[in-house]
């Protein structure tokens, strides 16, 4: 179906531009071929364009599928990494088909996103000022071996310098130089939404140092809008963010074309802000979004905390004990609200975290300590819940609720998402989205973006959806 549907039952002219022999006089490939190729290859799991090139010459259905003309790694590699013109109509046929078929009902949209490593590594991920410092050192260390082999050249004793060491100072210098380059080539540091720095990386700059369950990683998030009636995913888009809180907008207003007016977006607490859900209410749109106490308020997950996982393998049952600890409250602390300064029961004083900071509906002044003073402290166990998780202590002055204008949108959703109906909708989110990326990562094989820049690596990401799609359609028995 991944070669037969393209050829069938859609208009591939536009790829006709791409067929002509390059400037090296190096053969044409027919597009056709090589979208079919790609194709075959990523519903098969094989991401790689030298292991798609070794298929043709090994394998018979991919002899069969590119005709054996054996196209060479380097062109499968262009042809994937050049197609953002082309395939977001491609995406966008198949998905009319979806609809022709009766696989979109538009009952409810999903959406969710996947943290996926890119071609990029993440250390060479900084700041400008950081990139600034790497650069200063490296030059000042050249210097001081210059300074020294100077020093050995003066003396009457055969000089010491050898090659690997000036290999070495040249190699120093090079990569200062680099760094250079890209200062000149990137004048701005990146920056968030709300105008924070952000760290670029050299290698991808528009990639992200991300958090996952698995460690830091330099990737992409790649985010799926899923339809509930046959888990058709409506829309693909790659992001160079880790917040999902900056795409939930951009993806709601890309599937507008195919909602109605009783759609109904669902999303996880990745989404939840009160600037989007303020948003959301402004455009009308019917929307879930989940906050990240939603589970703490269901009866149905009271006895979670019997289930986690312990923080030490060699724990030992008998060494503690079953008494309950006397916490610190915000009353055993010092706090002046006309200074707004706080002091804690060690007599350290700790540092406000902006003017104003809002908390469950209320507004008040929060305060957190530091490193220096938390870590070492003897009172962390009276001082925090998990002492040997949580670093610094954090304390909050409420002094009354949020202006009813402020909230309203948050306390509407958490109305909406803790009602009989609405926990009901919600539920079916998991199962509609999450079998979606274990086909992509798992059965597909996608465990990371081999491309670099948001263009590229969004048409990859679509091309893995698109494929999704297309195998949907030969699930449900369409015949082109």
């Amino acid at each position: 179906m991944t070669h037969h549907l393209p050829e069938s039952a859609i208009d591939l002219t536009p790829f006709d531009a791409r067929y002509r022999n390059d400037e090296t006089g190096a053969p044409a490939y027919a597009p056709a071929m090589l979208l079919r190729v790609v194709l075959f290859a990523y519903s098969r799991g094989i991401v790689s364009s030298r292991a798609i090139a070794r298929a043709c010459k090994e394998h018979v259905t991919f002899i069969a599928l590119s005709g054996d003309s054996r196209p060479h790694f380097t062109t499968i590699a262009a042809f994937v990494s050049t197609l953002e013109d082309q395939i977001a109509p491609l995406f966008g046929a198949v998905l009319a088909i979806c609809d022709r078929q009766g696989l979109i009902g538009r009952e409810m949209f999903a959406i969710d996103g996947v943290k996926l490593p890119s071609n990029a590594s993440k250390h060479r991920s900084g700041t400008r000022a950081d990139f600034e410092r790497h650069a200063a050192k490296m030059e000042r260390a050249a210097e001081a071996m210059l300074a020294r082999h100077r020093a050995e050249d003066a003396r009457d004793v055969e000089p010491s310098l050898t090659a690997k060491a000036a290999a070495r100072r040249e190699r120093l210098l090079a990569d200062a130089a680099e760094l250079r380059t890209w200062f000149a080539a990137h004048p701005d540091d990146r920056r968030s939404p709300k105008g924070a720095v952000r760290k670029s990386n050299r290698t991808d700059t528009e990639s992200a140092k991300m958090a996952t369950g698995k460690g830091v990683i330099q990737g992409y998030t790649g985010v799926a809008t899923v339809d509930a009636s046959h888990q058709i995913i409506v829309d693909a888009q790659a992001h160079g963010t880790g917040s999902e809180q900056e795409v939930l907008l951009a993806v709601v207003d890309t599937t507008a074309p195919l909602r109605t007016a009783e759609t109904l977006i669902t999303a996880d607490a990745g989404y939840h802000s009160e600037a989007n859900l303020r948003a959301l209410m402004e455009r009308g749109v019917n929307a879930l979004v989940a906050d990240k106490d939603m589970r703490k308020r269901d009866a149905r997950f009271a006895t979670q905390d019997r289930h986690t996982t312990l923080p030490n393998p060699l724990y030992n049952k008998a060494a503690v004990s079953t008494e309950p600890r006397r916490l610190f409250t915000p009353a055993d602390c010092q706090y002046d609200p006309v200074a707004r300064t706080c002091v804690c029961p060690a007599g350290k004083a700790l540092y406000r975290t902006g003017p104003e900071n809002v908390t469950k509906d209320y507004i008040g002044a929060h305060f957190r300590g530091t490193k220096r003073d938390c870590l070492p402290c003897a009172r962390r166990a009276q001082c925090l819940r998990k002492p040997d998780i949580t670093t610094v202590r954090t304390v909050a002055f409420l002094r009354g609720r949020v202006p009813s204008a402020r909230v309203q949108a948050v306390q509407q959703m958490r109305e909406r998402i803790d009602s009989a109906a609405g926990r009901a909708q919600y539920d079916r989110r998991f199962a509609t989205v999450e079998p979606v990326f274990a086909n992509l990562r798992h059965n597909k094989g996608l465990d990371r973006f081999t491309l670099r820049g948001q263009t590229k690596v969004d048409t990859q990401w679509k091309l893995f959806c698109l494929v999704h799609n297309i195998e949907k359609l030969a699930h449900a028995g369409y015949a082109a």
